[in-house]
């Protein structure tokens, strides 16, 4: 026989007195009784209350953490030269370690020491969060004015244009398709820490939920356990927009804040080669989840439940114990009905219970509801996790706002927005009594609406401004040289990149050089001086040309975008508690624990892992020019605005149709059912009629 299985939240036995003083006695160092075994004021560790104030803590630490690099996502691609791509599978990869080992929880359930195991996930969790601040401290300063791999000085003279015989030998600016294999060993070396520190980042958040709900329910009060859940809840929901504002106060400022150059640095924050303290809040992070993760250890294995339910157990074990003689005349063929494999798992070995799980699992999987409410679920899901970890470069790209700007819109209107919606559907489900039918009814008009509120966002953006030599200029023929012919005589580095604007005509270049200008001047101002460039061919009247790109005509159109997407994402949530009191009452009641782990697998298979990947591919093919490094294509410079916003967009709109595509046929499915049902209750009321009146006609027909 191997070893037992015992579900997640299995409540254990109330051991009496002298069971409870036996416990405490072994449970506490060198045998002595504990301080509650001897009537004494008890431990604060032995307070539910106090251990579900711990929980909402870690969770909110834990969702911060975990939410932070979504925040920085466009900051870490500028930093080490990341595709949108690459960054989405890194977003992505904390769910590797997370689905690989929740089955392993799910398993042990209330067999191990659960706070200590809740302890040691954070311990891994923060660990996880100082090794992704490791690339900083290992990688050399951020060149700002030059990409190539070669450590160059950063001098504004590299960015002018310098005739050709006048110019420095081009030696220490070799091609952007060569390097040597230090560099682009370096580069493999960072990135593989940062995917290293996401695995560990999910593995370490694998049994911190799970066995923390478990753990409330089993010791709180049956009556209070729905609060402490509600109330952890409501506080984990924080974290998200918490790990948004963090994002938004780091970025703010330089990434190499700790080793700043001594004669400073000429950037501001609108600049687009700016990049922040990604790191920064990742030390933080890291360091709020330490400190929520110490009193786990303390607390202990098993404690007693709260004091309102001893006196509630003794009439609940008073009642049954009236009620055995009336429960044990039931007849033999209800009792398994009410008995599955969920129930019957305390007494299955682990080879039974892999014998019994595949025809649980398919029964469940063949029942239509629950297949499509998932899959509703998945659409949804994944249009959160790519506009959640996307959204802010969206907004910087399409709306020329910071980065910091971004990340505090997102935490200040759509996740409360969210957090909002989800509080709605569930006072709904309650407050209205609804059913499956009318559950799913309020599914349909939240995807409606949320597909509704999307519509304007395909005509609320900026077009691209006109970029010398990259973007497509009116009246030109396409394939011309990439550079206008003005700047010929200058020696401009292929992957140099500080761009310039000229305010008369709109234009933007990738460079001083490549606007052809010859001299630099600085305009000081009481809160930061200006950079202007004069003396450029390129540009009618020579100049002046300022330093930065272009001011976008259309920044005032970011609010009302996100007060929509807003919207949109409250009507979204809106759908979170009916959907998922569709799969607990369309399924068996003794499998709706399994059913609900292979929804919250399937979400993170089929959503959460892949979305990200595929916005961002969507991302990088509307890219209209690339720095490169070593050969390969590093980050993106330049989007084509309109075809950005189109596929961005589009996408979402794509995965809003598919849930609410679901949601009509669920609502379909429900309602023919429901139909079928008052036939049945009709046609049987007809034939208990026929039955009684037939005898009685019997006599008159025979007379006939």
């Amino acid at each position: 026989m191997g070893p037992r299985i015992g579900p997640v939240g299995e409540e254990p036995q109330m051991p009496d007195k002298d069971t409870k003083a036996t416990m405490d006695t072994e449970d506490t160092p060198g045998g002595k009784a504990s301080p509650e075994s001897q009537d004494s004021q008890p431990s604060v560790f032995h307070s539910i209350k106090f251990f579900v104030l711990c929980h909402s803590l870690l969770q909110l630490a834990q969702l911060m953490i975990s939410g932070y690099l979504k925040s920085s996502i466009s900051t870490v691609e500028k930093r080490f030269g990341l595709s949108s791509q690459t960054s989405g599978l890194l977003a992505a990869f904390n769910e590797v370690g997370n689905t690989a080992l929740i089955v392993f929880v799910s398993y042990f359930g209330s067999r191990v020491h659960r706070p200590r195991l809740i302890g040691c996930g954070a311990i891994l969790v923060a660990l996880a969060g100082l090794l992704m601040t490791l690339p900083h401290f290992l990688s050399e300063p951020y060149r700002y004015e030059h990409t190539g791999p070669v450590d160059v000085p950063q001098d504004f003279k590299a960015s002018l244009c310098l005739p050709t015989t006048s110019a420095p030998t081009p030696a220490p600016a070799p091609s952007n398709g060569s390097c040597s294999s230090s560099a682009e060993t370096q580069h493999l070396a960072m990135v593989g820490i940062m995917f290293a520190a996401q695995t560990l980042l999910g593995v370490g958040g694998v049994p911190i939920q799970p066995f923390g709900i478990s753990y409330i329910d089993d010791f709180a009060h049956n009556n209070n356990s729905p609060l402490y859940l509600g109330i952890l809840f409501a506080a984990t929901m924080m974290g998200p927009g918490m790990a948004y504002a963090l994002g938004g106060l780091m970025l703010r400022l330089y990434v190499d804040i700790d080793r700043m150059p001594e004669g400073g640095i000429s950037l501001t924050s609108k600049d687009p080669r700016w990049v922040g303290a990604w790191w920064l809040g990742f030390l933080i992070s890291a360091g709020t989840v330490a400190l929520a993760a110490t009193p786990y250890f303390f607390f202990p294995r098993e404690m007693p439940k709260e004091k309102h339910e001893l006196h509630f157990r003794r009439r609940v074990l008073a009642v049954v114990s009236k009620d055995e003689d009336s429960c044990s005349e039931q007849s033999p063929g209800e009792f398994p009905e009410k008995q599955g494999p969920a129930q019957i798992a305390p007494d299955l070995t682990v080879i039974q219970f892999i014998k019994v799980f595949p025809r649980v699992l398919l029964r469940t999987l063949r029942h239509p509801i629950f297949l499509l409410v998932v899959l509703s679920q998945v659409c949804m899901s994944s249009m959160v996790a790519g506009m959640a970890t996307f959204l802010p470069k969206f907004l910087e790209r399409q709306f020329s706002v910071t980065a910091s700007y971004a990340n505090m819109l997102l935490g200040c209107l759509s996740i409360p927005s969210a957090i909002m919606g989800i509080m709605v559907g569930g006072v709904l489900v309650k407050r209205l009594h609804l059913g499956p039918t009318r559950c799913s009814a309020l599914c349909l008009l939240g995807a409606l609406f949320c597909l509704l509120l999307s519509l304007p966002l395909f005509f609320m953006g900026c077009p691209t401004h006109q970029i010398a030599g990259i973007t497509h200029q009116p009246g030109t023929q396409r394939g011309l040289e990439l550079f206008p012919g003005c700047m010929e005589p200058c020696s401009c580095p292929s992957d140099g990149f500080n761009p310039v604007c000229d305010p008369s005509t709109h234009v933007e270049y990738l460079t001083p050089c490549h606007a052809g200008c010859t001299h630099r001047m600085v305009q000081e101002a009481v809160d930061e001086s200006q950079v202007f460039y004069t003396n450029c061919s390129c540009v009618t009247g020579g100049g002046p040309v300022q330093a930065g790109s272009c001011d976008s005509a259309c920044s005032h159109l970011v609010l009302p975008f996100m007060l929509l997407v807003s919207l949109g994402a409250a009507m979204a949530c809106v759908t979170h508690t009916p959907s998922f009191m569709l799969i607990l009452r369309g399924v068996k009641k003794e499998d709706k624990t399994l059913a609900v782990g292979i929804q919250f697998m399937l979400l993170r298979v089929l959503a959460w892992m892949p979305s990200p990947v595929i916005h961002g591919s969507a991302i990088d093919t509307t890219c209209v020019h690339w720095a490169w490094s070593c050969g390969r294509r590093a980050v993106c410079r330049y989007y084509d605005h309109d075809l950005l916003r189109n596929r961005f967009i589009g996408l979402q709109f794509f995965f809003k149709t598919g849930s609410l595509a679901s949601f009509a046929l669920i609502w379909a499915i429900l309602r023919q059912q429901d139909k079928e049902e008052g036939t049945k209750v009709t046609c049987s009321g007809t034939q208990q009629q026929l039955l009684v009146s037939g005898p009685e006609k019997k006599p008159e027909e025979s007379r006939v």
